[in-house]
């Protein structure tokens, strides 16, 4: 199967990925060439630097002979303009708009577009979770993979890395300059770890 893929940001990136590694033959097209960075070193399909809406770049990656077309940048009006072009102007047999407005998704249907809404999807999985449990939703939501830290982070691990990144980033939080060393004190005797204080706070 020859898939397009118009927009390499995350999603386009891991569809892509995903697809080259179950053998199928895929083309990317993104505007900003570094995008392509997101795609892994193995990747085994072309990528194209281009507007996924110019029918040149379109034709360059070969839109005649695809299967598949998924318009999936973060503009609704540019996925469902691409996937359009490939539908009518190239006749590609299957094309997918990524589209954030649920009501739009609607009227791309009509044009006889295939339509995915993430905020259709991720509202549906969330009242799922609420009301049954991350379980129930068939790996939408997640469950944790470890229990809730109780106190502060232990010094060294990535989850106090995490939660000083946080602090400084904190309006009007700031840590102190010797707080490693502090912290190392205070798990060996036993103190709280991490000293937070406030601006202009005396020491």
């Amino acid at each position: 199967m020859k898939v397009l893929i118009i927009g390499c940001g995350r999603v386009g990136a891991r569809t892509a990925m995903e697809l080259d590694r179950r053998g199928e033959k895929v083309t990317i097209i993104d505007i900003d060439q570094r995008a392509f960075l997101k795609l892994p070193a193995k990747f085994a399909g072309a990528s194209i630097r281009g507007s996924g809406t110019d029918e040149a770049v379109l034709r360059e990656a070969g839109a005649e002979m695809s299967d598949v077309l998924m318009a999936l940048t973060e503009g609704d009006n540019r996925n469902a303009l691409a996937a359009q072009i490939g539908k009518h102007l190239f006749g590609i047999p299957r094309v997918i708009a990524k589209v954030n407005d649920p009501v739009r998704a609607e009227a791309y249907r009509s044009l006889g577009l295939e339509t995915i809404c993430r905020t259709v999807i991720l509202s549906d999985a969330l009242v799922l979770a609420a009301m049954e449990g991350a379980e129930a939703t068939d790996g939408e939501v997640l469950p944790p993979t470890a229990e809730p830290i109780q106190g502060a982070p232990t010094p060294g691990t990535r989850a106090h890395e995490i939660a000083r990144a946080a602090a400084r980033e904190e309006e009007g939080v700031e840590l102190d300059e010797g707080e490693d060393q502090a912290d190392r004190e205070g798990a060996r005797e036993g103190a709280p770890v991490g000293t937070v204080r406030d601006p202009g706070e005396e020491v």
